[in-house]
């Protein structure tokens, strides 16, 4: 396994990771809306409707599962959920056009930093392993790379560049959400190094892997989706006369696919990844406690918060990453090492 292709795929996700990240940050905050994890004492969110007089129905713990999973209780949260009615939704335009009026336009770019951590650790890692399984199992006869194999080769090294990037991605989210919280709660890092001090310093190196289970879950769908449809359509589109292997609209109309499937397939567990490494430990008592809590209080439809965010971020980031990574793999051809 050469080094090569984990350079050539870092190289690109960093720059493709850079140049959306206020796309991703507006993301960050929009699954953020709606977190019941607010006290009855202040009420930051005025979108939140606090009612203290409103009488609560004790429930019984519906599961008790241990280990990734955690146990699960509907307990009667702080907040009560508004209806639909009495809950106004803001648009991507809306949260990024509020992030710059209330705290800056460099606050776009809030955790970038960890981003490029990120991106060296997760992509890089991820990027590499695939590309080496697509050289060992494409059939060396007739080139072919078949779906199945594509996606198997995807989860795989999704699964292995989430563990080495969970930490940063724990980071870049803290810091990420952090204009969203009450001044009195805010974490305020320096930078993602000092955002990994005081997190293991304040909670523990475990606390560097919180939502692992999601991460990786999410990252083997990701990639098993992203990459083996750029691979998938770049092949359809060659075949079909309507594309050339090195063709820019070719690698454009690919990419661009990629990212919507890889958008709307990972979603859902995106959110709750998001909720639980933004979470103090008390919050939630697991994965799917996270998303049981979340639909019982702001419907099913929040697994659903900040796709049009996610699927506009993803489709030009999968634009650039995989434009940038032929560009790249150009430049160091004859490279060898």
């Amino acid at each position: 396994m050469g080094f090569k292709p984990f350079l050539e795929g870092g190289i690109a996700a960093i720059i493709a990771g850079a140049l959306t990240h206020p796309l991703d940050l507006i993301k960050v905050r929009m699954q953020l809306q709606g977190e019941h994890s607010v006290s009855l004492d202040q009420n930051p969110n005025p979108n939140l409707v606090l009612d203290h007089n409103l009488p609560v129905k004790p429930y019984r713990p519906v599961f008790a599962l241990d280990s990734l999973i955690g146990s699960i209780s509907l307990l009667p949260s702080s907040i009560h959920a508004p209806s639909s009615s009495t809950r106004s939704v803001m648009t991507p335009f809306a949260v990024g056009a509020h992030i710059v009026k209330t705290e800056g336009p460099a606050a776009l770019f809030s955790g970038v930093s960890a981003t490029v951590l990120r991106q060296m650790l997760y992509s890089a890692t991820r990027m590499g392993i695939y590309d080496f399984f697509k050289r060992r199992w494409t059939d060396r006869l007739t080139g072919n790379f078949p779906l199945v194999t594509k996606i198997t080769a995807g989860l795989i090294a999704g699964a292995v560049g989430s563990v080495v990037g969970n930490p940063a991605d724990v980071a870049m989210v803290r810091m990420q959400a952090d204009g969203s919280l009450p001044l009195n709660r805010r974490r305020n890092y320096k930078s993602v190094v000092d955002a990994l001090e005081r997190i293991v310093r304040q909670e523990g190196v475990s606390s560097l892997w919180r939502g692992s289970w999601l991460t990786v879950n999410r990252a083997m769908i990701v990639t098993a989706s992203q990459l083996a449809t750029y691979d998938q359509v770049k092949e359809i589109l060659v075949a079909g006369g309507r594309g050339t292997p090195g063709g820019i609209g070719t690698h454009v109309a690919a990419s661009f696919a990629a990212g919507i499937v890889a958008a709307v397939a990972s979603n859902p567990i995106d959110v709750v990844k998001t909720r639980m490494m933004n979470a103090d430990k008390e919050n939630y008592g697991g994965p799917l406690d996270c998303a049981v809590k979340m639909v019982a209080e702001e419907g099913p439809m929040a697994l659903y918060k900040g796709l049009v965010p996610t699927a506009t971020r993803q489709g030009p980031f999968t634009m650039i990453l995989f434009l940038t990574l032929e560009q790249v793999r150009g430049l160091l051809k004859d490279v060898k090492f």
